[in-house]
């Protein structure tokens, strides 16, 4: 519980104040995989107008627009809003806010992402936003977590908590729970890549 609370506390920082840092940070707990694994979650995202919770620094955003998707995103931190815009060439399409309280119309998107969400995303205020944005059969995609194949790494994230210490199915069924409570039709996608595990949950409006 000690470390949990550490890491908290860490990675709010680095989301905020040490905002700047927060690249090498990632790029250095996943030896350098970092953007890869999010960019793992682009073929489960239907149709072409998408939002993008928690964009972070923007790496996503930048894949996404580039693809030609027509993409928006938000975040609650005013640093990484700051980071995307000048890795966007600018913030048309960044919003500042919280996913519990979504500054869209309803039925706005085809699609919603998030990639390495914290808990907000189970919180069941979120999606109920997440449900009322989206198209009539829209898709929720989330990656919420990554198995590291390096053994080294997957004991750190066990340790600090990033990844759980209970069995892989108890971890998927613990993280389906929120999403099928909420009224969402959904699997959990296993994605192996030369580096790492991936979940991605799909869930279906």
């Amino acid at each position: 519980m000690l470390i949990r609370n550490f890491m908290r506390v860490f990675f709010n920082l680095l989301y905020h104040p040490f905002a700047f840092a927060y690249d090498l940070v990632a790029a250095v707990v996943s030896l350098g995989h970092w953007k890869d694994w999010g960019a793992e979650i682009i073929p489960f995202i239907n149709g072409t107008r998408v939002l993008e919770l928690g964009h972070g620094p923007g790496h996503l955003q930048r894949a996404l627009l580039d693809l030609q998707f027509d993409s928006v995103a938000l975040d609650e931190s005013a640093a990484m809003s700051r980071l995307a815009k000048r890795r966007l060439g600018g913030g048309r399409q960044l919003a500042r806010g919280l996913a519990q309280r979504l500054p869209f119309a309803s039925a706005s998107f085809d699609s919603i992402v998030a990639t390495f969400p914290t808990e907000y995303i189970f919180d069941p205020q979120t999606l109920f936003e997440v449900g009322r944005c989206l198209k009539r059969g829209g898709r929720l995609a989330v990656m919420p977590v990554a198995y590291p194949k390096s053994r080294i790494l997957r004991r750190l994230y066990q340790i600090t908590g990033e990844i759980p210490s209970a069995s892989r199915t108890s971890v998927i069924e613990k993280i389906k729970q929120p999403f099928v409570e909420s009224g969402f039709e959904t699997e959990i996608k296993i994605i192996e890549v030369k580096s790492a595990t991936l979940l991605i949950v799909v869930a279906q409006k």
